[in-house]
């Protein structure tokens, strides 16, 4: 692609380690990416964050700034074929009578390769036949083979802040890569564009380059005088979404999610809805949003509807599996379920209650009967003897201590009356009528 065609983002591209904005824990002098990028030395690495934290950027500087080869690889589209062709080559260049040529393999999205393809990767990074850089949003500890890990270095990329983004923007505005003082962005535009952009600098230059265009339009279509000035009204139109008054750096960002979750605790579906709708038009990270149901199935429903949980860890799965807009729908199903839930904080209550009671030391040894006892000389110091198996028992409870001696007896968890849990209030008094019946 003609590079004066590509998109904003792309022409923006840091073209040195010195250009990147925001990551400054990873830029540190002597840090391990100055020592790959500036002292050329071989290693692969593992980037791991946000969408639209500098991933790809990383990779490109790499290959620029040590003059390697750049082959990027699409884990939504390669395959183990396509891996190992791009290795062979690579040792191909390295083998060139004329002189090596090193190579940067980047892969996007590296968590979506199966074990085999992943596997493929491991030969052209143990004998440095490539220099790997592979990205990554998910956990890599979930997501990425053992093997591979242990080859690579992590490198940790955080979501960029409001202020990071508006450096971005005031370079995309003057440089001559982007619009070179074409523009100016008002104020109330800037605001609604950074509330957008929730971090991720790809966002950001996206919908300034369609606001670019909107206002180029408008200045064709008028009369008079042409504007130099992006206003909010051309970037809402550009970018498609209402300009919802929702300060995110400021108090209504966290008054706004209160109330989404202080309206699912009372029950009030319609309120509870609402907050989602201003969340979502606004821009917020449905991450975010994913997350504080999480929360709220647990510590507001816990077990008044134990199912709660895996309907919001799904909308949350569903969050990262097909994205927005359409994962508003799981996000506002969730909602509906949690909302209309019976609701118990027995489960916060305690596990409070138990943090509290060890933080001040009431922390005994284990009882005898429950320490390890598969080890030789076990049953010599009397770890394991008399230990009641509860299978064995007819009622599947077993009345034998299990809390040291200094809380025995204590009860943390206090259950309600209320939806499901009122099976588990009765369940929870039988049990605890045999346990303490020795």
């Amino acid at each position: 692609m003609d590079h004066a065609a590509a998109p904003l983002a792309v022409r923006m591209r840091p073209r040195s380690l010195d250009e990147l904005v925001g990551q400054q824990h990873l830029l540190a002098p002597g840090s391990p990416l100055r020592r790959l990028v500036e002292g050329d030395q071989p290693m692969s690495l593992l980037l791991w964050g946000p969408p639209g934290t500098g991933k790809t950027t990383i990779a490109a500087v790499v290959s620029h700034q040590t003059n390697r080869k750049f082959v990027e690889l699409s884990a939504v589209t390669a395959g183990v074929k396509d891996v190992r062709q791009v290795i062979d080559g690579a040792r191909r260049d390295l083998a060139r009578p004329g002189g090596a040529v090193e190579t940067v393999l980047f892969i996007d999205e590296v968590h979506r390769f199966t074990k085999a393809q992943q596997d493929a990767l491991l030969p052209g990074v143990e004998n440095r036949w490539v220099t790997l850089v592979a990205a990554t949003t998910e956990n890599p500890f979930f997501s990425v083979i053992s093997p591979l890990l242990s080859r690579s270095l992590l490198l940790t990329l955080e979501s960029l802040t409001d202020d990071d983004i508006s450096v971005l923007l005031d370079r995309a505005l003057a440089d001559e890569r982007g619009l070179a003082g074409e523009f100016t962005l008002a104020p109330d535009a800037r605001d609604h564009l950074l509330r957008m952009a929730g971090g991720d600098a790809r966002r950001a230059l996206t919908y300034l380059e369609a606001a670019a265009g909107g206002a180029r339009a408008k200045n064709a279509a008028a009369d008079g005088a042409a504007t130099s000035t992006i206003d909010l009204e051309t970037l809402e139109t550009a970018v498609d979404q209402a300009a919802v008054r929702y300060d995110r750096a400021g108090d209504q960002h966290y008054d706004v999610a209160s109330a989404l979750i202080k309206s699912i605790r009372g029950s009030d579906v319609d309120a509870a809805m609402h907050y989602l709708a201003r969340m979502i038009v606004a821009g917020e990270d449905p991450r975010f949003i994913a997350r504080r149901l999480v929360i709220s199935a647990s510590e507001d429903i816990g077990m008044g509807d134990p199912t709660a949980l895996g309907v919001a860890v799904a909308a949350a799965d569903a969050v990262q599996l097909i994205g927005m807009p359409e994962a508003r729908i799981n996000l506002a199903q969730a909602v509906v379920a949690l909302a209309l839930a019976p609701k118990s904080n027995s489960v916060i209550s305690a596990v409070d209650a138990a943090i509290a009671d060890v933080k001040a030391g009431k922390i005994g040894p284990v009882p005898s009967h429950l320490r390890d006892a598969h080890y030789a000389g076990a049953k010599k110091i009397g770890h394991g003897a008399s230990y009641q198996y509860s299978h064995n028992d007819p009622r599947g409870v077993s009345s034998q201590q299990y809390a040291p001696d200094v809380i025995d007896g204590t009860d943390y968890y206090t259950p309600t009356r209320r939806g499901g849990e009122a099976a588990y209030a009765d369940r929870v008094e039988a049990i605890r009528k045999i346990l303490r019946n020795r």
